[in-house]
């Protein structure tokens, strides 16, 4: 395996993260502009639904199987690399048909029970419905290929799926929009099925395209003398997967603090409804967006690093585990800090550049710092998986969703405002990032923290540009020039600063898939 091959599936993925965000907010736009706000209000009740069974059916798998494979790959062991990704279908096939029943059958009862506020809303959860047996195999396929760090084939299918998938909402919506509003929320909601029959289509044929390479390797014993048993592999499958899945599932229940208590807190501190939904506007509708945005690329790396660490994990290579857990945090906090200081120091630039608005900058500024907290808490959760330790972050992360309940209630108030609600979401996340950072320490896995401070030494100094040369800018050039001037102007400052401190030698720049070239 070539030194930089979890780097360059990072890379890939980030495009691909990119790629996916783009599509799906044109998809918002013309959807909004089509159904408005009703028709919207319809899609969105029977989705979260769907994705809450695809939490359930498959959002640890991909990990899980990763995992697994990369540690036979290491031994050699392909035709337990095979055994594993066969069984691992036919456990999401059954799991995925059953979840697809389930929902079937009890649909009406949602809308009857009042889970589903609006009746009209159950046409679209039923159009979700066979999405969900397809979207578990497609879990199956992106595991196996991430097991063998090659992450060309589920970056392509996850293109494609998004475009068929918008392409197919958009056109069935406007041809049922005639026969009424739900009608055209359920053709929305129907775009799931192709878009996870691309996606299978696609990383099928990546899988015939390499299955004769991968038949033609040298086959080695499994230790022992013997296989592994199905229902131990099935076991490991589950015992790996289910933390991740739990992990992905209260994802939602920490958005869900902020929708249940920080309006709830506003409104006793002494604002109005209008105001606390505003403010809550400002918090969750335009800074939490550019925080997610921001960390795609170390969600990719994260996902990169699984099946690398796995890897030497199998082969007992602690150095070269440290070697890429070290590389992995510096390459998240030369993307995060920066990014973090950035977004605070030019909140208010921001804002008016991208909503019309200054009113959200209290909010995007005291979220700045998420970016950086929650860049480290997917990093140090990736090394984690690897090394096959996936119940601790699920750990870690329930702790941190109990001190960001505390943090909520205790900061927002009248005289913290939005920016109490914010913090809260920071002490989430760099609590589950500073207990995962201790559990990798009592693992012997250390970070080289001389490096991260030159790095934080970097991106207070290009903060500080940014600010003087935006002030600079605003009376020559206007408020969208200043923004986009200062933003280019600490960027640059940035990258000049990161040699001159010897945070980036040419070595590692060499490592970089795009960098090495030049």
């Amino acid at each position: 395996m070539s030194k930089d091959k979890f780097l360059r599936g990072a890379m890939i993925l980030t495009m691909a993260g990119l790629m996916v965000k783009v599509i799906g907010s044109v998809n918002r736009i013309l959807l909004s502009r089509l159904l408005g706000g009703e028709g919207i209000g319809l899609y969105q009740m029977a989705y979260p639904v769907y994705l809450l069974l695809l939490s359930v059916s498959s959002a640890g798998v991909p990990v899980a199987i990763s995992i697994i494979v990369s540690g036979y790959l290491a031994r050699g062991d392909y035709n337990s690399v095979r055994r594993v990704f066969r069984l691992s279908l036919k456990m999401m096939a059954g799991v995925g048909l059953a979840l697809a029943l389930a929902l079937l059958l009890t649909a009406g009862w949602l809308v009857d029970a009042g889970v589903l506020r609006d009746g009209r809303a159950y046409y679209a959860l039923l159009a979700l419905t066979p999405s969900i047996f397809f979207a578990s195999l497609l879990a199956s396929f992106r595991g196996f290929f991430q097991g063998h760090q090659l992450m060309t084939p589920p970056a392509v299918s996850q293109i494609l799926e998004q475009f068929v998938r918008v392409t197919t909402m958009v056109a069935l919506a406007y041809m049922l929009l005639p026969y009424g509003l739900e009608y055209a929320a359920a053709g929305a909601a129907f775009g799931a099925l192709p878009g996870s029959l691309t996606g299978l289509a696609v990383l099928g044929y990546f899988y015939r395209r390499y299955r004769s390479m991968w038949q033609a390797a040298p086959q080695v014993s499994a230790e022992g003398g013997g296989q592994e048993s199905a229902a131990r592999i099935l076991k490991r499958l589950l015992l790996l997967a289910l933390p991740v899945s739990c992990a992905n599932i209260l994802v939602p229940v920490t958005s869900s603090i902020d929708v249940l208590l920080v309006p709830r807190y506003l409104i006793d501190s002494g604002f109005t409804v209008e105001q606390s939904t505003t403010l809550f506007g400002y918090l969750a509708g335009m800074a939490q967006p550019l925080l997610l945005m921001a960390t795609i690329p170390t969600m990719s790396l994260a996902t990169s690093l699984v099946p690398a660490v796995a890897e030497a994990f199998t082969l007992q290579r602690r150095d070269i585990i440290e070697q890429k857990a070290a590389t992995a945090m510096k390459l998240c906090c030369l993307l995060t800090v920066p990014a973090a200081v950035g977004m605070s120091v030019l909140a208010e630039p921001i804002s008016r550049l991208l909503y019309g608005t200054g009113k959200a900058a209290p909010a995007i500024m005291h979220s700045g710092p998420a970016i950086w907290l929650l860049g480290m808490q997917q990093v140090t959760t990736g090394i984690l998986q690897g090394m096959g330790h996936s119940s601790l972050p699920m750990l870690n992360m329930l702790l941190g969703i109990g001190a960001k309940l505390i943090a909520v209630c205790q900061l927002t108030n009248a005289a913290y405002n939005i920016a109490g609600a914010a913090w809260a979401t920071n002490i989430n996340f760099g609590l589950t990032a500073a207990l995962n950072i201790f559990m990798l320490r009592y693992y012997k896995i250390n970070f080289y923290w001389y490096n991260i401070g030159k790095i934080l030494l970097a991106s207070a100094c290009m903060g500080a540009v940014a600010w003087q040369s935006h002030g600079l800018l605003l009376t020559a050039v206007g408020r969208t020039g200043a923004a986009v001037g200062a933003m280019l102007c600490a960027a640059l400052f940035y990258a000049a600063l990161l040699p001159l401190l010897g945070v980036v030698t040419k070595d590692e720049l060499r490592q970089l898939p795009l960098l090495k070239k030049f």
